[in-house]
């Protein structure tokens, strides 16, 4: 089932329904100046499982707030300069994966780093404490408490922290080191990109975390995005701080961010998706100045799409 009225063309042109705060730029460099001033103490563990290729190690560093943020990090075992690195991030609620599903870059000779979000299903921490609702989910978390305490400001950061750790590896050569990711994933993938420029080459799948209105003016019942309905039932029933809030989540909004980015784009978006909708996708996509390109899936939706692995290894063998 199509979910947008508009065609391509007219999407091509979209610019989002979302406001975007009048301080967006010295709200980020403010955190990122937060970010900058934690020590990470970075730690890397070695891991119970190896390949005769790849030496793994369970990765932990401090991010903003005092969280232990776990990685899972891979690297080839003979090296003998520094080389490309990869960073993966995951979709909602979920978590960095398997270590045998990232085997395949390492054999290419890839430095590869997957994080599991703060709060969610994988081993980082969440502690920090918020006024207000988190009912549902993640977005709104923070939303009733100053705008510096939304948690996907942290997650956002912890991103960028994550590649700055990682560029600093002597295994890693700075200047070749990409991000992938799918739904949220995707997101986190363009928020990194935005806050850490350095970033080269970035594949973002169906991104998440995009044009917060549109998505609610759609009127789609998912569970991704279904927090954002309960709250203003639950907050604001009469709408009256609607455009307050919808300004708030616009510094966590992506197509906010994505004019900083710097490296080469390649993203998929899918035009039947009904979790994160092809305008909210476009959305974000029409505001990057970057070098880009787009995969458009006219006949798929939010899952599993033929070829994408095969693009995303030839797209980041180019590093």
């Amino acid at each position: 089932m199509r979910i947008e009225e508009m065609s391509v063309e007219e999407l091509l042109q979209y610019q989002g329904k979302s406001p975007c705060p009048a301080d967006l730029d010295s709200y980020w460099q403010a955190a990122l100046k937060e970010m900058r001033q934690v020590d990470p103490q970075l730690e890397l563990v070695p891991a119970d499982f190896s390949a005769p290729f790849a030496e793994c190690f369970d990765l932990y560093f401090t991010g903003v707030r005092g969280a232990r943020i776990h990685a899972k990090l891979l690297r080839p075992r003979s090296v003998s300069k520094p080389g490309p690195a990869l960073l993966e991030f995951h979709g909602y609620s979920g978590n960095c994966g398997d270590w045998y599903s990232k085997l395949g870059y390492v054999a290419a000779g890839f430095v590869v780093v997957a994080m599991d979000c703060r709060g969610q299903g994988g081993s980082s921490e969440d502690v920090g404490a918020v006024k207000g609702g988190t009912l549902h989910g993640h977005i709104i978390r923070g939303l009733n408490d100053q705008p510096e305490n939304m948690l996907y400001r942290q997650i956002f950061l912890d991103t960028a922290q994550l590649a700055g750790l990682v560029m600093a590896m002597d295994q890693v050569d700075e200047t070749r080191v990409g991000a992938r990711g799918f739904s949220q994933g995707g997101a986190l993938t363009l928020a990194c990109a935005a806050l850490e420029p350095r970033i080269k080459r970035l594949l973002p799948v169906y991104p998440f975390l995009s044009d917060y209105k549109r998505v609610w003016e759609l009127d789609l019942e998912t569970p991704a995005y279904i927090e954002l309905r309960q709250y203003f039932r639950l907050f604001d029933p009469l709408h009256q701080r609607e455009e307050q809030i919808f300004t708030r989540l616009g510094y966590i909004d992506v197509q906010n961010l994505v004019a900083r980015i710097q490296g080469q784009v390649l993203m998929a978006i899918t035009m039947r998706d009904n979790i994160c909708p092809p305008s909210t996708q476009f959305a974000a996509y029409n505001k990057i100045r970057a070098p880009k390109q787009m995969l458009l899936y006219n006949d798929h939706s939010h899952e599993a799409l033929p070829q994408i692995e095969d693009h995303a290894f030839r797209f980041f063998s180019a590093l």
